[in-house]
Protein backbone atom coordinates (compact mmCIF):
# COMPACT_ATOMS: atom_id res chain seq x y z
CA UNK A 1 0.00 0.00 0.00
CA UNK A 2 2.77 2.58 1.40
CA UNK A 3 4.64 1.81 -2.33
CA UNK A 4 1.23 2.41 -4.09
CA UNK A 5 0.73 5.60 -2.69
CA UNK A 6 4.81 6.71 -3.37
CA UNK A 7 4.32 5.34 -6.72
CA UNK A 8 0.76 7.75 -7.59
CA UNK A 9 2.42 10.88 -5.89
CA UNK A 10 5.71 10.18 -8.06
CA UNK A 11 3.81 9.81 -11.14
CA UNK A 12 1.42 13.00 -9.79
CA UNK A 13 4.60 15.24 -9.30
CA UNK A 14 6.54 14.22 -12.83
CA UNK A 15 2.71 14.41 -14.88
CA UNK A 16 2.70 18.36 -13.19
CA UNK A 17 5.86 19.19 -13.45
CA UNK A 18 6.00 17.56 -17.54
CA UNK A 19 2.68 20.42 -17.89
CA UNK A 20 4.08 23.37 -16.32
CA UNK A 21 7.26 22.35 -19.05
CA UNK A 22 5.09 22.24 -22.13
CA UNK A 23 3.07 25.52 -20.59
CA UNK A 24 6.45 27.61 -20.13
CA UNK A 25 8.01 26.40 -23.31
CA UNK A 26 5.05 26.43 -25.62
CA UNK A 27 4.49 30.20 -24.19
CA UNK A 28 7.40 31.29 -26.27
CA UNK A 29 6.49 29.05 -29.19
CA UNK A 30 3.12 30.54 -29.88
CA UNK A 31 4.06 34.01 -28.79
CA UNK A 32 7.81 34.23 -30.23
CA UNK A 33 6.70 36.57 -33.19
CA UNK A 34 4.43 39.23 -31.38
CA UNK A 35 6.90 39.45 -28.35
CA UNK A 36 10.05 39.80 -29.71
CA UNK A 37 8.72 42.44 -32.23
CA UNK A 38 7.15 44.12 -29.18
CA UNK A 39 10.48 44.11 -27.61
CA UNK A 40 12.76 45.36 -30.49
CA UNK A 41 10.13 47.67 -31.15
CA UNK A 42 10.75 49.19 -27.36
CA UNK A 43 14.44 48.48 -28.01
CA UNK A 44 15.46 50.59 -31.17
CA UNK A 45 11.81 52.81 -30.84
CA UNK A 46 10.89 51.77 -34.82
CA UNK A 47 8.77 48.56 -35.87
CA UNK A 48 11.68 45.95 -36.84
CA UNK A 49 11.62 44.06 -40.28
CA UNK A 50 10.24 41.12 -40.37
CA UNK A 51 13.34 39.48 -41.42
CA UNK A 52 14.63 40.61 -37.92
CA UNK A 53 12.13 39.38 -36.30
CA UNK A 54 12.72 35.87 -37.63
CA UNK A 55 16.11 35.90 -36.93
CA UNK A 56 16.21 36.86 -33.11
CA UNK A 57 13.16 34.76 -32.13
CA UNK A 58 14.88 31.42 -33.98
CA UNK A 59 18.45 32.51 -32.17
CA UNK A 60 16.40 32.76 -28.74
CA UNK A 61 14.84 29.43 -29.41
CA UNK A 62 18.26 27.77 -30.46
CA UNK A 63 19.86 28.89 -26.73
CA UNK A 64 16.56 28.10 -25.24
CA UNK A 65 17.34 24.12 -26.59
CA UNK A 66 21.24 24.69 -25.91
CA UNK A 67 20.09 25.51 -22.03
CA UNK A 68 17.81 22.60 -22.33
CA UNK A 69 20.69 20.36 -22.61
CA UNK A 70 22.95 21.75 -20.72
CA UNK A 71 19.95 21.05 -17.80
CA UNK A 72 19.31 17.82 -18.34
CA UNK A 73 23.34 17.27 -18.35
CA UNK A 74 23.90 19.01 -15.02
CA UNK A 75 20.30 18.20 -12.85
CA UNK A 76 21.11 14.60 -14.39
CA UNK A 77 24.26 14.65 -12.09
CA UNK A 78 22.88 16.36 -9.23
CA UNK A 79 19.36 13.97 -9.49
CA UNK A 80 22.14 10.66 -9.12
CA UNK A 81 23.66 12.61 -5.90
CA UNK A 82 20.69 14.63 -4.18
CA UNK A 83 17.78 12.06 -5.18
CA UNK A 84 15.06 12.48 -7.85
CA UNK A 85 12.39 14.39 -5.52
CA UNK A 86 15.04 16.73 -4.18
CA UNK A 87 15.94 17.25 -7.92
CA UNK A 88 12.81 17.85 -9.29
CA UNK A 89 11.58 20.82 -6.40
CA UNK A 90 15.14 22.30 -7.62
CA UNK A 91 14.07 22.36 -11.73
CA UNK A 92 10.84 23.10 -11.51
CA UNK A 93 11.97 26.34 -9.04
CA UNK A 94 14.49 27.48 -11.67
CA UNK A 95 12.56 26.94 -14.91
CA UNK A 96 9.15 28.94 -12.90
CA UNK A 97 10.88 32.13 -11.91
CA UNK A 98 12.70 32.59 -15.16
CA UNK A 99 9.94 32.23 -17.34
CA UNK A 100 8.23 34.82 -15.40
CA UNK A 101 11.59 36.72 -15.51
CA UNK A 102 11.02 37.49 -18.97
CA UNK A 103 7.94 39.86 -18.10
CA UNK A 104 10.90 42.28 -17.19
CA UNK A 105 12.60 42.04 -20.90
CA UNK A 106 13.38 45.46 -22.32
CA UNK A 107 16.13 44.04 -25.07
CA UNK A 108 15.92 41.27 -26.88
CA UNK A 109 19.04 39.50 -25.24
CA UNK A 110 17.51 39.30 -22.27
CA UNK A 111 14.75 37.33 -23.47
CA UNK A 112 17.42 35.26 -24.55
CA UNK A 113 19.41 35.12 -21.37
CA UNK A 114 15.75 34.46 -19.15
CA UNK A 115 14.81 31.71 -21.56
CA UNK A 116 18.46 29.82 -21.23
CA UNK A 117 18.15 30.07 -17.80
CA UNK A 118 14.59 29.02 -17.38
CA UNK A 119 15.76 26.03 -19.70
CA UNK A 120 18.42 24.38 -17.55
CA UNK A 121 15.54 23.74 -15.13
CA UNK A 122 13.06 22.49 -17.87
CA UNK A 123 16.21 20.24 -19.18
CA UNK A 124 17.22 18.95 -15.65
CA UNK A 125 12.81 18.44 -15.03
CA UNK A 126 12.50 15.71 -17.38
CA UNK A 127 15.46 13.15 -16.34
CA UNK A 128 14.68 13.73 -12.45
CA UNK A 129 10.79 13.30 -13.29
CA UNK A 130 11.48 10.01 -15.72
CA UNK A 131 13.80 8.62 -13.21
CA UNK A 132 11.34 8.94 -10.45
CA UNK A 133 8.46 7.44 -12.09
CA UNK A 134 10.82 4.48 -13.83
CA UNK A 135 11.76 3.41 -10.45
CA UNK A 136 8.45 3.51 -8.35
CA UNK A 137 5.79 2.36 -10.97
CA UNK A 138 5.89 -1.24 -11.37
CA UNK A 139 6.71 -2.24 -15.20
CA UNK A 140 3.36 -3.84 -16.17
CA UNK A 141 1.83 0.25 -15.55
CA UNK A 142 4.90 1.24 -17.96
CA UNK A 143 2.23 1.44 -21.37
CA UNK A 144 -0.30 4.02 -19.88
CA UNK A 145 2.35 5.74 -17.20
CA UNK A 146 4.73 6.92 -20.17
CA UNK A 147 1.83 7.83 -22.23
CA UNK A 148 0.01 9.97 -19.34
CA UNK A 149 3.50 11.57 -18.45
CA UNK A 150 3.87 12.83 -22.12
CA UNK A 151 0.23 13.73 -22.14
CA UNK A 152 0.92 16.13 -19.26
CA UNK A 153 3.63 18.05 -21.36
CA UNK A 154 0.49 18.32 -24.41
CA UNK A 155 -1.62 19.26 -21.48
CA UNK A 156 0.59 22.50 -20.84
CA UNK A 157 0.77 23.26 -24.38
CA UNK A 158 -2.41 23.31 -24.64
CA UNK A 159 -2.94 25.86 -21.58
CA UNK A 160 -0.30 27.59 -23.40
CA UNK A 161 -2.71 28.20 -26.53
CA UNK A 162 -5.56 29.29 -24.33
CA UNK A 163 -3.63 31.65 -22.69
CA UNK A 164 -2.12 33.18 -25.74
CA UNK A 165 -5.57 33.24 -27.34
CA UNK A 166 -7.06 34.84 -24.18
CA UNK A 167 -4.39 37.79 -23.97
CA UNK A 168 -4.19 38.03 -27.94
CA UNK A 169 -3.82 42.12 -28.43
CA UNK A 170 -1.67 42.58 -24.80
CA UNK A 171 1.58 42.89 -24.40
CA UNK A 172 2.87 39.31 -24.36
CA UNK A 173 5.00 39.62 -21.54
CA UNK A 174 2.16 39.50 -19.61
CA UNK A 175 1.53 35.85 -20.62
CA UNK A 176 4.83 34.64 -18.72
CA UNK A 177 3.70 35.84 -15.47
CA UNK A 178 1.51 32.34 -15.38
CA UNK A 179 4.63 30.55 -15.63
CA UNK A 180 5.34 31.78 -12.03
CA UNK A 181 2.81 29.17 -10.78
CA UNK A 182 4.79 25.98 -10.78
CA UNK A 183 7.06 27.41 -7.96
CA UNK A 184 4.28 26.49 -5.91
CA UNK A 185 4.10 23.02 -6.90
CA UNK A 186 7.97 22.50 -5.49
CA UNK A 187 6.40 22.89 -1.94
CA UNK A 188 4.18 19.74 -2.57
CA UNK A 189 7.48 17.59 -4.43
CA UNK A 190 9.19 18.79 -1.17
CA UNK A 191 7.05 18.03 1.67
CA UNK A 192 5.07 14.78 0.19
CA UNK A 193 7.27 13.24 -2.76
CA UNK A 194 9.83 10.39 -1.01
CA UNK A 195 12.79 9.30 -2.68
CA UNK A 196 12.80 5.95 -4.77
CA UNK A 197 13.64 3.36 -2.57
CA UNK A 198 16.20 1.78 -5.37
CA UNK A 199 17.95 5.09 -5.26
CA UNK A 200 18.17 5.20 -1.72
CA UNK A 201 19.60 1.73 -1.06
CA UNK A 202 22.20 2.52 -3.97
CA UNK A 203 23.29 5.59 -2.72
CA UNK A 204 24.15 4.16 0.70
CA UNK A 205 25.89 0.94 -0.75
CA UNK A 206 28.70 3.36 -3.34
CA UNK A 207 28.63 6.63 -4.78
CA UNK A 208 27.21 7.70 -8.20
CA UNK A 209 28.87 7.02 -11.46
CA UNK A 210 30.87 9.80 -13.13
CA UNK A 211 29.86 11.14 -17.17
CA UNK A 212 32.19 8.81 -18.82
CA UNK A 213 30.91 5.64 -17.76
CA UNK A 214 28.10 5.81 -20.06
CA UNK A 215 30.74 5.78 -22.73
CA UNK A 216 32.67 2.71 -21.68
CA UNK A 217 31.56 -1.29 -21.47
CA UNK A 218 28.00 -1.91 -22.53
CA UNK A 219 26.51 1.28 -21.76
CA UNK A 220 28.68 3.18 -24.64
CA UNK A 221 26.53 0.84 -27.29
CA UNK A 222 23.29 2.44 -25.84
CA UNK A 223 24.56 5.82 -24.80
CA UNK A 224 25.48 6.36 -28.18
CA UNK A 225 22.22 4.78 -29.84
CA UNK A 226 19.78 6.70 -27.70
CA UNK A 227 21.87 10.24 -28.28
CA UNK A 228 21.28 9.30 -31.82
CA UNK A 229 17.81 8.97 -31.64
CA UNK A 230 16.79 11.34 -29.16
CA UNK A 231 18.98 13.64 -31.81
CA UNK A 232 16.99 13.54 -34.35
CA UNK A 233 13.51 13.31 -32.72
CA UNK A 234 14.08 16.47 -31.24
CA UNK A 235 15.42 18.37 -34.42
CA UNK A 236 12.03 17.11 -36.24
CA UNK A 237 9.82 18.07 -33.42
CA UNK A 238 11.31 21.29 -32.59
CA UNK A 239 11.39 22.37 -35.76
CA UNK A 240 8.01 21.56 -36.24
CA UNK A 241 6.56 23.13 -33.14
CA UNK A 242 8.52 26.25 -33.44
CA UNK A 243 8.20 26.59 -37.50
CA UNK A 244 4.74 25.55 -37.56
CA UNK A 245 2.95 28.46 -35.99
CA UNK A 246 5.60 31.11 -38.22
CA UNK A 247 4.53 28.99 -41.51
CA UNK A 248 0.59 29.48 -40.85
CA UNK A 249 1.03 33.72 -39.55
CA UNK A 250 3.14 33.80 -42.89
CA UNK A 251 -0.12 31.98 -45.56
CA UNK A 252 -1.27 34.80 -47.87
CA UNK A 253 -4.51 34.46 -45.83
CA UNK A 254 -3.56 34.82 -42.00
CA UNK A 255 -1.11 37.41 -42.86
CA UNK A 256 -3.77 39.70 -44.24
CA UNK A 257 -5.37 39.89 -40.46
CA UNK A 258 -5.38 41.71 -37.77
CA UNK A 259 -2.58 40.56 -35.71
CA UNK A 260 -4.91 39.96 -32.98
CA UNK A 261 -7.10 37.46 -35.05
CA UNK A 262 -4.12 35.53 -36.66
CA UNK A 263 -2.40 35.13 -32.84
CA UNK A 264 -6.45 33.50 -31.97
CA UNK A 265 -5.84 31.40 -35.76
CA UNK A 266 -2.50 30.07 -34.53
CA UNK A 267 -3.71 29.05 -31.44
CA UNK A 268 -7.12 27.14 -31.93
CA UNK A 269 -4.96 25.02 -34.79
CA UNK A 270 -2.26 24.57 -32.76
CA UNK A 271 -4.86 23.59 -29.65
CA UNK A 272 -6.29 20.80 -32.54
CA UNK A 273 -3.02 18.96 -33.70
CA UNK A 274 -1.75 18.99 -29.35
CA UNK A 275 -5.41 17.78 -28.81
CA UNK A 276 -4.54 14.62 -31.78
CA UNK A 277 -1.29 14.18 -29.89
CA UNK A 278 -2.74 12.92 -26.82
CA UNK A 279 -4.69 10.05 -28.23
CA UNK A 280 -1.26 9.45 -30.46
CA UNK A 281 0.92 9.35 -27.29
CA UNK A 282 -1.80 5.65 -25.79
CA UNK A 283 -1.71 4.52 -29.39
CA UNK A 284 2.49 4.60 -29.57
CA UNK A 285 2.90 3.31 -26.29
CA UNK A 286 0.26 0.14 -26.49
CA UNK A 287 1.49 0.27 -29.94
CA UNK A 288 5.59 -1.08 -28.13
CA UNK A 289 3.53 -2.86 -26.19
CA UNK A 290 2.20 -5.12 -28.70
CA UNK A 291 5.19 -5.11 -30.58
CA UNK A 292 7.80 -4.11 -28.83
CA UNK A 293 9.89 -0.74 -28.66
CA UNK A 294 12.36 -2.02 -31.46
CA UNK A 295 9.60 -1.97 -34.09
CA UNK A 296 7.51 0.85 -32.63
CA UNK A 297 10.12 3.40 -32.83
CA UNK A 298 11.01 1.92 -36.79
CA UNK A 299 7.30 2.64 -37.36
CA UNK A 300 6.31 6.01 -35.52
CA UNK A 301 9.84 7.05 -37.30
CA UNK A 302 9.40 6.26 -41.03
CA UNK A 303 5.60 7.87 -40.78
CA UNK A 304 7.10 10.77 -39.40
CA UNK A 305 9.08 10.98 -42.74
CA UNK A 306 6.33 10.55 -44.56
CA UNK A 307 4.05 13.19 -42.70
CA UNK A 308 6.88 15.92 -43.16
CA UNK A 309 7.65 15.10 -46.93
CA UNK A 310 3.62 15.09 -47.61
CA UNK A 311 2.89 18.64 -45.61
CA UNK A 312 6.16 20.79 -46.50
CA UNK A 313 6.49 19.82 -50.19
CA UNK A 314 4.97 23.04 -51.44
CA UNK A 315 3.30 25.44 -48.89
CA UNK A 316 0.67 24.20 -47.34
CA UNK A 317 -2.79 26.15 -48.22
CA UNK A 318 -4.52 27.11 -44.84
CA UNK A 319 -7.76 25.13 -45.10
CA UNK A 320 -4.80 22.17 -45.60
CA UNK A 321 -3.35 22.85 -41.63
CA UNK A 322 -4.86 21.57 -39.32
CA UNK A 323 -5.13 17.97 -41.73
CA UNK A 324 -1.66 18.21 -41.96
CA UNK A 325 -0.19 19.28 -39.07
CA UNK A 326 -2.49 16.77 -37.08
CA UNK A 327 -1.15 13.88 -38.71
CA UNK A 328 2.75 15.11 -37.82
CA UNK A 329 1.33 15.11 -34.68
CA UNK A 330 0.37 12.15 -34.58
CA UNK A 331 3.68 10.33 -36.02
CA UNK A 332 6.61 12.87 -35.56
CA UNK A 333 5.17 14.10 -32.32
CA UNK A 334 3.76 10.78 -30.99
CA UNK A 335 6.98 8.62 -30.28
CA UNK A 336 8.24 10.72 -27.71
CA UNK A 337 5.79 9.26 -25.86
CA UNK A 338 7.88 6.16 -25.38
CA UNK A 339 10.76 7.84 -23.75
CA UNK A 340 9.74 8.48 -20.33
CA UNK A 341 9.79 5.06 -19.17
CA UNK A 342 11.93 3.75 -22.19
CA UNK A 343 15.20 5.50 -21.17
CA UNK A 344 15.71 5.49 -17.56
CA UNK A 345 15.32 1.80 -17.53
CA UNK A 346 18.59 1.36 -20.00
CA UNK A 347 20.71 2.64 -17.17
CA UNK A 348 21.74 1.06 -13.53
CA UNK A 349 19.90 3.57 -10.62
CA UNK A 350 23.52 5.36 -10.00
CA UNK A 351 23.57 6.82 -13.27
CA UNK A 352 20.02 6.66 -14.21
CA UNK A 353 18.92 10.68 -14.06
CA UNK A 354 22.47 11.19 -15.60
CA UNK A 355 22.16 8.88 -18.37
CA UNK A 356 18.62 10.00 -18.78
CA UNK A 357 19.60 13.43 -18.62
CA UNK A 358 22.47 13.09 -21.26
CA UNK A 359 20.82 11.38 -24.01
CA UNK A 360 17.57 13.13 -23.99
CA UNK A 361 18.82 16.47 -23.54
CA UNK A 362 21.86 16.52 -25.44
CA UNK A 363 19.91 16.04 -28.41
CA UNK A 364 18.85 19.58 -27.81
CA UNK A 365 22.16 20.96 -28.85
CA UNK A 366 21.48 18.67 -32.26
CA UNK A 367 17.81 20.79 -32.63
CA UNK A 368 19.91 24.37 -31.84
CA UNK A 369 21.71 23.18 -34.61
CA UNK A 370 18.87 22.47 -36.61
CA UNK A 371 16.53 25.66 -35.74
CA UNK A 372 20.09 27.69 -36.72
CA UNK A 373 20.20 25.83 -40.20
CA UNK A 374 16.90 25.86 -40.85
CA UNK A 375 17.39 29.61 -41.17
CA UNK A 376 19.85 28.73 -44.24
CA UNK A 377 18.14 26.11 -45.26
CA UNK A 378 14.99 28.35 -46.09
CA UNK A 379 16.85 31.53 -47.74
CA UNK A 380 14.20 33.80 -45.76
CA UNK A 381 11.85 33.18 -42.56
CA UNK A 382 9.69 35.83 -44.06
CA UNK A 383 7.89 34.10 -46.53
CA UNK A 384 5.94 30.98 -46.32
CA UNK A 385 7.56 29.60 -49.11
CA UNK A 386 11.12 29.52 -47.14
CA UNK A 387 9.73 28.25 -43.80
CA UNK A 388 8.41 25.33 -45.65
CA UNK A 389 11.65 24.37 -47.39
CA UNK A 390 13.26 24.46 -44.05
CA UNK A 391 10.46 22.09 -42.54
CA UNK A 392 10.64 19.55 -45.74
CA UNK A 393 14.90 19.17 -45.23
CA UNK A 394 14.33 18.91 -41.76
CA UNK A 395 12.22 16.22 -42.48
CA UNK A 396 15.28 14.14 -44.68
CA UNK A 397 16.75 13.83 -40.91
CA UNK A 398 13.77 10.66 -40.07
CA UNK A 399 15.98 8.48 -42.70
CA UNK A 400 18.47 7.96 -40.54
CA UNK A 401 16.47 7.90 -37.59
CA UNK A 402 14.85 4.58 -38.98
CA UNK A 403 17.98 2.98 -39.46
CA UNK A 404 19.02 3.87 -35.45
CA UNK A 405 15.71 2.57 -34.38
CA UNK A 406 16.42 -0.55 -36.32
CA UNK A 407 19.31 -1.67 -33.55
CA UNK A 408 17.28 -0.02 -30.54
CA UNK A 409 17.68 -2.63 -27.73
CA UNK A 410 14.58 -3.32 -25.67
CA UNK A 411 14.60 -1.99 -21.58
CA UNK A 412 15.02 -4.39 -18.76
CA UNK A 413 11.30 -5.73 -17.70
CA UNK A 414 9.79 -4.73 -20.85
CA UNK A 415 6.59 -6.97 -21.18
CA UNK A 416 7.14 -9.48 -24.11
CA UNK A 417 5.63 -8.30 -27.48
CA UNK A 418 1.99 -10.01 -27.87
Amino acid sequence: MQRSTSSTKALIAAWLGWAFDGLDGYLYIILATPLVTRVLTEQNGTAPDPKEVGWRAAVIQAVFLVGWAVGGAVFGRIGDRLGRARTLTLTVLTYALFTGAVYFATTWWHLLIFRFIAALGIGGEWAAGSALVAETLHTRHRAWASATLQTGYIVGCIAASYIAKGMSGSDPRFAFLIGVAPALLTLWIRSAVPEPEHWVKASRESAPAKLRELFTGRLAGTTIRLTLLTSIALTTAWAFLFFGPQLILRTPQVAAMPKPDAQVLVSNISMLYLAVNIAANYFATYLARFIGYRRAFTLLMGAGLVSFLFAFRTPPELSQIPVLYSMIAFFALGLFALFPLYIPPLFPVLVRTLGAGFTYNVGRLVSAAGTMLALFAGQSLATADGVSHALWWIGLLFIPGVIVCLTLPEPPGAESPA
